[in-house]
């Protein structure tokens, strides 16, 4: 109870800030539509108006929650869970890219960080082009990766889950090398003196070593690909997907359509980031690094 109050304080500040906010942000609005009918608006109802537009510069909490409603819960209970205009559908076609691009990114991560850390010519050529992949931003590359794979017949997931791994392969790549060589002089000492292998000293010592920093980088790794699929998603036209939804509110001054789908992938980010938090605290105990 007690670390749920500083949480609850923070979550009313932004309430209040973003309430006030949008009465700054819509007010002008409100008071040109006022002056086109030629009457004074009160200051609570200049409130009111700021706070229910059906196109408003910055929406209010109630309209995005509302719009949240409408296009998840209110859709499955019509038994259209899976209709274009809900962002059940659409968070489904993002989940899929985002899910393979991680593993994608996952997998080449783990299998560079065991090469660097083994190999001196990759530690000095590879670490420096992995970190200056990242510097390229992806709004750059995104449309020329899309056009380059549909040119050759690759389209759909694959392009888009090829964005993912390019975001989420590094923040693997940094956290498996500094737990693969986590382990100290003292311990690596040790193993020499069992005459242990190479192999068995990376699968007993450095790999288990590695294991607190894995999941460290999974979790920036799966929030990394999920903003690689939604970004993959925007030069295909808006067609399917949050960031086409996002896309199309764009296009039509929708912004609490696009708020709405906005709030739906941070929603799905820390769904993912949690569920590898359950799987980090449940592997980590039973390997005994905690309690």
């Amino acid at each position: 109870m007690t670390s749920l109050v500083p949480i609850l304080t923070v979550i009313t500040a932004i309430m209040v800030l973003w309430y006030a906010a949008a009465i700054g942000m819509n007010a002008k609005w409100a008071r040109d539509q006022a002056k086109r009918a030629k009457v004074e608006l009160t200051t609570s109802e200049l409130i009111v108006d700021t706070w229910s537009q059906d196109r408003p510069v910055l929406p209010v909490p109630h309209q995005v929650a509302s719009e949240l409603w409408k296009t998840t819960g209110a859709m499955a209970l019509k038994g259209r869970a899976f209709s274009k205009r809900s962002l059940i559908f659409h968070g489904w076609i993002t989940l899929s890219a985002t899910l393979l691009g991680f593993v994608f990114g996952t997998g080449a991560g783990i299998l560079l960080a065991v090469g660097i850390v083994h190999n001196k010519a990759m530690d000095m050529s590879v670490m420096p082009w992995a970190i200056a992949s990242q510097t390229i931003p992806i709004l750059a590359i995104a449309p020329m990766i899309i056009v380059v794979l549909n040119s050759v017949g690759i389209q759909g997931l694959v392009p888009k889950a090829f964005i993912s791994a390019y975001l989420s392969f590094f923040p693997v790549v940094v956290g498996m090398v500094k737990g693969l060589r986590s382990p100290d002089g003292m311990q690596l000492d040790l193993l020499k003196t069992y005459s242990a292998s190479g192999g068995e000293t990376f699968w007993k010592l450095r790999l288990p070593s590695s294991m607190p920093y894995l999941f460290t980088a999974l979790k920036v790794g799966m929030a990394a690909s999920l903003v690689g699929a939604i970004v993959g998603e925007l030069p295909t036209g808006a067609i399917r997907g949050l960031g086409a939804r996002m896309l199309t509110g764009s296009y039509y001054g929708q912004t609490i359509q696009i708020w709405s789908a906005l709030f739906a992938a941070a929603i799905l980010a820390a769904s993912l980031v949690g569920i590898i938090s359950m799987i980090e605290r449940r592997m980590l105990k039973r390997m005994g690094v905690k309690p």
